[in-house]
């Protein structure tokens, strides 16, 4: 069995980040991961790159060829892999271990992973391939200052749950940079009284009703939870990985890999 994290969430959430920040950790533990990235927009990497859509396409041809724009231009790539999973991606895949684990860095185009079916159908793939695959969704912790901005970011997060229907696990990225912490941590465990007193303070008195059914379901079913990212502590990537790892049953049977290196490797 492989294993795999499918790393998702909106531009600028942190993500290439975190995949990097996570090989750093990885190789400080001598334990071996591979990167993958799925971006065809992607230009520079802070993390050696082990598979590389733009080998198999990238934006800018697209864009030139067909006369397409930046948004309509990755969904043409993404539609290409696609159509191109039991050729490309089968080859690569050869090149990997049944117990390898893989770390998928993906476009940050929200579509892809609420409403457009390619992620599914990319997952499924690896599925049928015998990988256990986790989602992984960043959301900027900047980015939930005031309550109406959280409820979108949690009913986003939400989208992409019921989309994908895997093991899931959501982070709140860039916590090292949050002006005030003690603010954003209030949202992690959020009381529904709380929500909906401040969506009201905000809103038309139309939208109590509505307030009041979003802030339960946030709380009473615990369906949407974050996890702060610190990349300041080692603890913080630690305990996400870790997580993760229990999600997709990693090392329950197996001894974790270790991995030769050489420094020039990182150069």
């Amino acid at each position: 069995m492989g294993y795999a994290q499918l790393v998702i969430g909106p531009a600028g959430s942190g993500k290439s980040t975190y995949c990097s920040s996570l090989y750093d950790h990885c190789v400080t533990t001598r334990r071996r991961i591979d990167i993958v990235n799925l971006d065809p927009a992607a230009e520079n990497f802070n993390y050696p790159v082990s598979m590389d859509i733009r080998e198999l396409i990238c934006l800018d041809d697209a864009m030139e060829e067909l006369g397409l724009g930046p948004n309509g231009g990755l969904i043409y790539c993404m539609e290409h892999l696609e159509e191109n999973l039991d050729d490309w991606l089968e080859e690569e895949l050869q090149n990997y271990l049944d117990d390898d684990y893989l770390v998928f860095d993906c476009p940050g185009q929200i579509e892809l992973f609420t409403h457009i079916p390619f992620l599914k159908n990319f997952v499924s793939h690896l599925q049928r391939r015998n990988f256990s695959v986790c989602a992984v969704y960043l959301l900027d912790s900047q980015f939930v200052t005031d309550v109406s901005k959280y409820i979108s970011g949690c009913m986003a997060c939400l989208s992409a749950m019921v989309q994908l229907e895997l093991p899931h696990v959501n982070i709140l990225s860039k916590m090292d940079l949050a002006s005030n912490k003690k603010e954003v941590e209030e949202y992690l465990n959020p009381d529904a009284r709380f929500l909906v007193s401040e969506l009201n303070q905000h809103m038309a008195p139309k939208f109590a009703k509505l307030n009041k059914a979003l802030a339960e379901v946030v709380e009473e079913y615990s369906m949407v939870n974050f996890i702060p990212l610190d990349l300041r502590k080692e603890s913080s990537i630690q305990y996400i990985l870790s997580t993760i790892d229990s999600c997709i049953q990693y090392g329950e049977n197996a001894d974790v890999k270790i991995r030769d290196f050489d420094p020039e490797d990182d150069e």
